[in-house]
């Protein structure tokens, strides 16, 4: 067995069933050599033992009625009943999603009390495949920064040091997972937030190409596609697990499309090698903090084990103009869709400064702003495509800098150079979302203070599969398990 690093926190081992990956846990469920009652059981007691220390896990429904539910599950199978590919698991849904007659508040005062009449398209299916869903994960306010704090449930600690953020904004999820609070996890990825926490927590998560997880309902499905919903695991297969049921079309989601097949099934085949662009710091564009290449040139080093070979490479491209693209699309997106609350001066006064940052940046756009950084995008879109003809795989670090300072709202600075907004020390992330590629973020290792770090693995558009296959291919021969003991 792989060593597992191991957490400043005072938490108990986790026991055997909480250990257990998602796919041997629903395994064991349907072959009934487990009871969903026991399951549901010893991941309450987990919770119970370890949340209060991290705050991870939020609006935690009732455990007689998780547990009433849990013995309906039992019934139905006693009876021969269909079990679905997620049947018996208790999942906590992150907290910017809908969840029909669970508390949503998006870590927002204004929706601290908020009890939605549906489900996000994603959580229907993720209760059809039969999870049991058992409460929410903690994020930052509407999701903005990759800090998990907010003014209704407080921070997420890091899962190896609570003096340290979560990342975000699916700091919640990762957390949970790395501490064994939950066998799977879901999140969603702007700036990296499916990928920033995994790195900051020693899990995996994956972005999905667009389109692959269909959002919604929305009020708009035509316009952003930079924000995808996805699976975070603390092993590949139970990512494949939960994006089997994620993905798919939805006649609600016109930009959405149909999957081709299981990706569970399809990691039955091995990666076979390949090739890897390392686009580092960008030829020092991206201020990093020391340490952080060094631990992804050393991950790249000994995916040569699995016979993928990597080359160092900076594209030509002008990457400041790229950034600017970037924010000019996510102001357009973002603070339009947070500009009704503006409007209300009662709950502007509840709207965090990066909200109101965003909200007033959007008003003072241009239709032809908006336009060129499509176009900018586009183009960065084609460099993509090129770069794919000579490479299976494009690796970038996941995160700038390591995991800080949990009281820090964000780095003011990264290797001596000012920070410009709240999201500009996670540069590093725009770049799959721009392109709209599969992004996975596998464990790199740990600095000499015990802070971990993640390094992406970036696809072709709609390559998912090769994506999970290469992350596979990493995780056999990673000297380390996912996720914190």
């Amino acid at each position: 067995m792989a060593m597992r690093p191991v957490t400043k926190h005072a938490v108990p081992p986790a026991g055997d069933i909480c250990r257990l990956s998602a796919v041997e846990l629903a395994g064991k469920i349907r072959q009934r050599h487990l009871s969903a009652r026991e399951v549901a059981g010893a991941f309450l007691d987990r919770i119970e033992a370890v949340n209060p220390l991290v705050n991870a896990v939020v609006s935690l429904r009732e455990r007689a009625d998780i547990l009433a539910e849990a013995d309906r599950a039992d019934a139905h199978l006693a009876l021969g009943g269909e079990a679905g590919a997620l049947f018996g698991l208790p999942i906590a849904i992150k907290d910017l999603a809908l969840t029909k007659e669970l508390r949503t508040t998006f870590g927002s005062p204004i929706f601290a009390d908020f009890i939605p009449d549906v489900d996000d398209f994603f959580v229907e299916r993720v209760r059809k495949a039969g999870a049991i869903i058992i409460g929410k994960t903690n994020v930052p306010e509407f999701g903005l920064g990759s800090n998990t704090y907010n003014p209704v449930f407080g921070p997420t600690l890091n899962a190896f040091d609570p003096a340290l953020t979560a990342g975000g904004s699916s700091g919640g999820a990762a957390v949970a997972l790395a501490l064994d609070m939950v066998p799977v996890a879901d999140g969603s990825d702007f700036g990296g937030s499916l990928r920033n926490p995994a790195a900051y927590n020693n899990v995996y998560g994956f972005r999905p190409s667009q389109g692959l997880v269909p959002a919604g309902p929305d009020f708009d499905v035509f316009h952003s596609q930079m924000g995808v919903e996805g699976p975070m695991g603390r092993n590949i297969r139970d990512i494949a697990l939960l994006l089997d049921e994620q993905a798919g079309y939805h006649p609600h989601a016109p930009l959405s499309y149909a999957k081709e097949g299981s990706f569970l099934d399809g990691l039955g085949a091995k990666a076979s090698g390949g090739r890897i662009a390392w686009l580092g710091d960008l030829g020092g564009h991206l201020p990093t903090e020391p340490g952080v290449l060094d631990l992804c040139e050393a991950a790249l080093a000994r995916f040569a084990a699995a016979s993928f070979r990597s080359e160092a490479l900076v594209p030509d491209v002008d990457f400041e103009a790229l950034w600017q693209a970037f924010v000019t699309l996510r102001q357009a997106s973002s603070g339009c869709g947070l500009k009704a609350h503006y409007d209300d001066p009662a709950k502007r006064k509840l709207l965090k400064p990066e909200a109101v940052w965003e909200v007033e940046q959007a008003m003072g756009l241009t239709a032809p702003q908006v336009h060129a950084a499509s176009v900018r995008r586009t183009s960065w879109h084609r460099t993509l495509l090129s770069l794919f003809e000579r490479f299976d795989l494009i690796a970038l670090p996941t995160a700038q800098v390591f995991p800080f300072d949990v009281t820090t709202h964000w780095p003011r600075e990264v290797a001596g150079r000012p920070m410009d907004s709240y999201h500009r020390w996670m540069q590093v992330s725009a770049f799959a979302t721009l392109g709209g590629c599969p992004a996975l973020s596998v464990p790199a290792g740990f600095d000499e203070k015990g802070r971990p770090m993640g390094m992406q693995l970036i696809g072709r558009p709609r390559g998912d599969l090769a994506v999970l296959k290469a992350g596979a291919a990493y995780e056999a021969i990673l000297p380390w398990t996912a996720g914190a003991c």
